[in-house]
């Protein structure tokens, strides 16, 4: 019987928490030193070859998505529409996440070493408008190659037919990247292992407790934007019933909770739009493939509120500035991530790293990654349904 990766790496998390409590013991003997050194490096060796990959995946990734997006059969009469929607309300929950952190705080004044020997290697950007300015252009940052896929996507829409081969080549070379993140997605396990022993032998449990008002702060963010803005949305522009429409998709938002796939839900998605709800059908087989992959609110809204953990985490101050960097940059990182775990853990190294972050956060983030994975699929399958009704009431026939 073959075991699924997620399966694999709950458990490489939980030798992690094992091994680090174990070695926690031993602190501050040198006992252990030589243990945590090599936990140490093994999990530097698996973060690098995510960081090798980000770039090409990222910007493949955007490009191919917004192309792809505008040059879609079907499409001329309502991606404007559907662009809008999914930008706001992806928009609207990633600054609902950063409310919701600023207000609760958590992690704030908890002394995390693995992060903390972090930031003396990576400088973290407090931004104001002159800052960000600058930072956008550099060359060498990641907002710059999320600003040069968007533009490259847009190109290639403008040109054309003379743009088709490129086209086809990004595609394929998006393929390609998603491969390799496949191999080394293998090493996941042991990974997640690695930093997490490291991480737990030096807090142990003040950082449980942490993690736990962490998760309670997220799944409450996320369900107020499944469970009040999104449905106001719907309400104000459609005049659909709320509750009508949870009743219409009550079999494709228990779909997406148990495969905590927007994808894998699609099938399910699509029929209940159509039949429940009597969404055109031409339009539904449009907005909902799209959406499925520009229309990320609880992606975004995750990445986000992550992203200012794990700055509580360091102890680093993020500006506002630095803040709509954060929303900013984790919207155009669900723009065309796949449904795959792999996928998401690249993209939040991005996030993170567009302020200076430590790309090695993820090995605290993934291991609470699968419970909150389902709550936020249910959330971005809501928000693409949602979509279908709106772009139907505007731009439908």
């Amino acid at each position: 019987m073959k075991i699924s990766l997620n399966t694999q790496i709950l458990f490489g998390a939980s030798l992690g928490v094992t091994f680090g409590i174990i070695l926690g013991h031993y602190t501050p003997s040198q006992a252990a030193s030589p243990y945590l050194s090599a936990f140490d490096l093994l999990g530097k060796i698996f973060i690098n070859l995510l960081k090798m990959i980000m770039v090409p995946l990222v910007f493949t990734s955007i490009t191919a998505g917004i192309a792809n997006l505008i040059n879609s059969s079907q499409s001329r009469r309502v991606w404007p529409t559907l662009i809008f929607y999914s930008l706001t309300t992806t928009a609207l929950a990633g600054i609902t996440g950063l409310i919701a952190m600023n207000f609760i705080k958590p992690g704030v004044g908890l002394d995390v070493h693995l992060f903390k020997d972090k930031t003396n290697t990576f400088q973290v950007h407090s931004f104001n408008i002159h800052d960000f300015a600058n930072h956008l252009m550099n060359p060498n940052n990641i907002l710059t190659v999320v600003l040069l896929a968007v533009l490259t996507g847009i190109t290639l829409v403008v040109l054309g037919e003379k743009s088709r081969t490129a086209l086809k080549l990004i595609n394929e070379f998006f393929e390609i990247m998603m491969t390799i993140v496949r191999w080394i997605m293998r090493l996941a396990p042991l990974g997640i292992m690695a930093l997490l022993t490291k991480l737990v032998a030096q807090a142990n449990v003040p950082l449980l407790y942490v993690l736990s008002k962490y998760i309670l702060v997220v799944v409450g963010t996320t369900l107020f934007h499944g469970l009040i803005t999104l449905p106001i949305i719907l309400w104000l522009i459609t005049r659909i019933s709320p509750w009508k429409f949870f009743l219409a998709m009550k079999e494709a938002f228990i779909t997406a909770f148990s495969t905590s796939s927007s994808t894998a839900t699609l099938p399910i998605s699509l029929r209940c739009v159509t039949e429940n709800l009597k969404i055109d059908a031409a339009i539904a087989r449009f907005v909902l493939p799209v959406g499925a992959i520009l229309n990320m609110d609880g992606t975004a809204m995750y990445e986000a509120m992550a992203a200012l953990f794990v700055a509580n985490l360091c102890g680093a101050h993020l500006t506002l500035v630095s803040q709509i960097v954060v929303v900013f940059t984790a919207m155009m990182a669900s723009i065309g991530a796949p449904g795959i775990p792999s996928a998401g853990m690249v993209t939040m190294i991005m996030v993170l790293q567009s302020v200076g972050l430590p790309a090695q956060a993820v090995a605290i983030l993934i291991a609470i990654d699968r419970p909150l994975d389902t709550i936020r699929t249910v959330v971005n399958v809501e928000g693409d349904c949602i979509g279908a009704c709106v772009v139907q009431k505007i731009a439908g026939s």
